[in-house]
């Protein structure tokens, strides 16, 4: 079979080390932007130097900031973000922090720029069973991401925003907020906790195994991926050996930038959208919940990933060596887990059994769960479900 496939690379530029922010002003400069609106979390406010090495960087672009930001990015949230950037009248971005400020400030440009209600712009079910998501086609203002967590958002061009009301999660996606570059700023990742890098990295390290089930023939994410999981499983023991040390920390932001730019041409997985739909009902976050469900989600992919696991295997020295590829790569997928400290079931992190059916209903809903090499009912969800909890 012919070697066939698409792998066009968005303009992206990053910046790591302890001068990278002195970048930011000709980034601007690069597309004639002058009026910046930094988003961040309420916790940011307590690192006063660092927060203002970020806006003192900025100097007279700085027209306002957005420190609302709340976990799961809640609608009214994005709205206020939104109207945040309305008020500023802003032509540019700062993302400051992890990923509830990086998907509220994608998903606050949507709205600021579409001018519709959330549900007219998200992904929806038709009436046929397709999931559709709809085209964006307003210009969107220009971001740059400084991260304080290892994620794999920084690359994406979706956002995922939730209705507490109805506790429905509403899928955006425009490339056009694909973030114009990022900075890798050591003073930055040292104002996360300990326990949000790891639970980042989790999720990064889950979409990078998922990523390499795929069935999609890219060597060029394959590489990313590969790296990307080389990397997440050397570092994260090290995170949690020298928490106040800077280095583990930015290797992982790395290692989830790779993650992020090689799934998106594989797409996501089984343990993603499940998490989606788990990860708000439970006491942790959403991707340490996905790392949970990994190895389930593997079983399940088994009978027709069972080859491509090898890569996985491989990546994580998967022993032993005349076992399967699928009983080398779990186990060698648990054995990261279980270093990490990972709780094993559902139940221990705060998941009642009642919620499953609601949980795999609105996973079914999840474009996850097309892009997987094996695709679900919801009878297979709700018996993945019942043997992780």
């Amino acid at each position: 079979m012919t070697l066939k496939f698409q792998h066009a690379t968005p303009a992206f530029r990053t910046f790591c080390g302890p001068d990278a922010l002195s970048a930011l002003p000709r980034e601007l400069d690069r597309l004639g932007a002058s009026r910046a609106v930094v988003f961040c979390d309420p916790a940011m406010l307590r690192y006063v130097d660092v927060l203002g090495r970020v806006e003192s960087a900025l100097g007279e672009r700085l027209a306002g900031r957005f420190d609302g930001i709340r976990e799961h990015s809640p609608v009214a949230t994005v709205e206020a973000g939104r109207l945040s950037l309305e008020q500023a009248r802003a032509d540019a971005v700062i993302v400051l922090g992890g990923g509830s400020a990086v998907v509220t400030a994608r998903a606050a440009t949507i709205l600021l720029a579409e001018q519709r209600d959330v549900r007219e712009l998200c992904t929806r079910r038709e009436a046929d069973g397709r999931l559709i998501s709809p085209r964006l086609l307003a210009p969107k203002l220009p971001q740059w991401i400084v991260p304080s967590t290892p994620i794999t958002a920084y690359a994406k061009a979706g956002s995922a925003v939730r209705d507490p009301a109805t506790d429905e999660r509403l899928a955006l996606y425009d490339p056009k907020t694909r973030a114009q570059g990022i900075f890798f700023d050591p003073a930055v990742a040292l104002t996360a906790p300990m326990t949000l890098a790891q639970s980042s990295a989790l999720n990064a390290f889950a979409m990078a195994v998922e990523g390499l089930q795929s069935d999609v023939d890219d060597p060029l994410a394959e590489a990313l991926l590969t790296h990307a999981l080389r990397m997440l499983a050397t570092w994260l023991p090290r995170l949690a050996s020298a928490p106040d040390s800077a280095e583990p920390r930015l290797r992982l932001m790395l290692a989830a930038l790779l993650c992020g730019q090689g799934s998106d041409y594989v797409g996501g997985g089984l343990a993603q959208g499940l998490s989606h739909a788990t990860g708000p009902r439970s006491s942790v976050s959403n991707g340490v919940v996905e790392a949970m469900l990994l190895p389930h989600a593997m079983r399940f992919n088994a009978p027709v990933t069972g080859a491509r696991l090898a890569r996985v295997a491989d990546a994580l020295d998967g022993t032993p060596p005349d076992a399967s590829p699928a009983d080398r790569a779990i186990a060698a997928v648990q054995r990261v887990l279980a270093e990490a400290g990972l709780p094993v079931r559902l139940r221990d992190v705060g998941v009642v059994d009642t919620v499953l059916p609601q949980v795999a209903d609105d996973a079914m809903d999840d474009w996850s769960l097309t892009q997987g090499p094996r695709r679900p009912g919801r009878d297979d969800l709700m018996d993945l479900l019942q043997a992780a909890w």
